[in-house]
């Protein structure tokens, strides 16, 4: 039986195609080497992949070595990989001798049909239309071709505000992994790397907050699917800032380290709704961002040329300055941009609306380099890898391709964080300001950006009444000159 390499984010039993099958696992320390990434992921791939070398035994051979094409040399026997998820990846294994490449695991739709339905696609492709088609392919909340419930999306119903005066949801705590052995050993190595071999990290070390093996990651699972589900989706996109996790299920690290097959959790809320245990809204909030979302954001990195990824129809040319790429979050005086990016710093995570409207609308905002956002958000997030990052930065985030996946750029003022948040109580700022000492950043910048890329922005019915709305400012260029002044200081 040929050996089955591994990489380190295949590591759930679902990459394999028997139990008994010989395996490889390598740590390449040139990966780290050649991204500056922050100290919580690099401590979870590691403790991931030793980990699973540890559960497998004798099954398993792990590899330390500079680099994968070192460790295949030491090994000196032929072995089989499943499609690695960059490009960078794939055309390092298709390059190597005595290595096959077969096809991906650890998505739901297969590349062969999201391209049948992409190819019936005429004009740009949309997620909603995508999920549709993969709800019914593979059977998910469907009653015969027709959605439980009689909406394909009940997004509509997950858009609540937090709470009035809370500063936490009543749900329980996430359920949290406890350190071994395994985890002390990634640590001293990770400091003695620091100290002598030149590798650099960003972020806080800290006790590691998210799974490293498929048991850590099902039990997860399961109490998010009992405890925090129904919460879920009212308020997935609501923010606090005493509250990070809210009710996510912290699991797309799980998800993205191939800890965890998407399929299993899908069928897991979908029995969740049909015992009565999770309300349809919820239970389907939670399947958008699997079976819809992750993959489809997944099969448009490599459905879109390569270049998709250096895109920039904004002409977004400023670098991303010192303080944000350092994750300086006491430098910063606004308060969602401080705490959202001190959560990043602190945990190498946040969930999806403050990534989008709060770090992504700010350098949405600013005119900051789409490609340098996508190595960002790669590095600082343990669940950050090429393929997510790509899609979610340069389509939708970022617009650097004027809506190859999105129909309007996703940039707000502080209006929308002020609706969906506790952060503008107590702030410096005044989301209502736009102008003088106590304007708000993002109100402004929105407003800057608007009048900075009207004739680069393509008309549409959901644009225009915001357009007609800027005709009508008196002070867009001062606005405009404010926000120049301040450039790239933390706000």
């Amino acid at each position: 039986m040929t050996r089955r390499w591994l990489f380190a984010d295949q590591l759930g039993p679902h990459f394999l195609d028997d139990r008994r099958q010989p395996v490889l696992l390598i740590e390449a320390k040139a990966v780290f080497r050649r991204r500056v990434f922050h100290r919580q992921k690099a401590h979870l791939v590691l403790s991931a992949l030793r980990h699973r070398a540890a559960e497998l035994g004798d099954q398993a051979r792990l590899l330390r070595a500079e680099t994968y094409a070192e460790a295949l040399r030491r090994l000196g026997e032929p072995v089989e990989v499943a499609h690695p998820t960059s490009r960078r990846a794939l055309a390092l294994v298709r390059r190597l001798d005595g290595v096959t490449v077969l096809p991906p695991k650890g998505f739901v739709t297969s590349l062969a049909d999201f391209a049948q339905w992409a190819d019936g696609r005429r004009g740009a492709l949309r997620m909603e239309a995508f999920y549709r088609f993969a709800r019914q392919r593979h059977g998910v909340l469907v009653e015969g071709a027709e959605p439980v419930g009689g909406r394909w999306s009940l997004d509509t119903d997950n858009r609540q505000s937090p709470p009035k005066g809370a500063t936490r949801l009543d749900v329980p705590p996430p359920s949290m992994p406890k350190e071994d052995d395994i985890d002390a050993e990634v640590r001293a190595d990770l400091d003695r790397w620091e100290k002598k071999d030149g590798i650099r990290f960003v972020g806080r070390d800290g006790p590691r907050r998210f799974p490293a093996t498929t048991r850590e990651a099902r039990a997860r699972l399961r109490h998010f699917l009992r405890h925090r589900l129904p919460t879920f989706g009212p308020y997935e996109d609501a923010m606090l800032a005493a509250d990070p996790w809210m009710a996510h299920s912290l699991l797309s690290s799980s998800f993205n380290l191939g800890l965890l097959d998407p399929m299993e959790a899908i069928r897991g809320a979908e029995r969740a709704y049909q015992r009565g245990q999770a309300p349809l809204a919820s239970v389907e909030g939670f399947v958008r961002q699997l079976l819809g979302w992750r993959d489809f954001v997944w099969h448009l990195y490599w459905h879109f040329d390569p270049s998709w990824r250096r895109r920039n129809e904004l002409a977004a040319r400023r670098p991303v300055p010192a303080w944000f790429r350092e994750l300086d979050a006491d430098a910063v005086t606004a308060r969602c941009l401080a705490d959202v990016l001190a959560g990043v710093r602190d945990h190498g995570w946040a969930h999806h609306i403050p990534r989008l409207m709060v770090l992504g609308n700010y350098a949405l905002q600013r005119g900051w380099r789409p490609a340098e956002l996508v190595d960002w958000f790669h590095q600082s997030f343990v669940d950050g890898y090429d393929w997510v990052m790509t899609a979610n930065v340069i389509g939708m985030s970022q617009y650097a391709d004027l809506g190859r996946m999105t129909t309007k750029p996703y940039v707000s003022g502080g209006a929308y964080v002020n609706r969906m948040s506790d952060y503008c109580g107590g702030c410096a700022y005044d989301p209502k300001q736009r102008l003088g000492e106590r304007a708000c950043p993002f109100t402004a910048g929105y407003w800057s950006f608007l009048a900075r890329n009207r004739d680069r922005i393509p008309g549409n019915a959901r644009m225009a009444r915001t357009m007609a709305q800027l005709d009508r400012l008196a002070d867009v260029d001062a606005v405009r000159a404010q926000e120049s002044r301040r450039g790239d200081t933390a706000p």
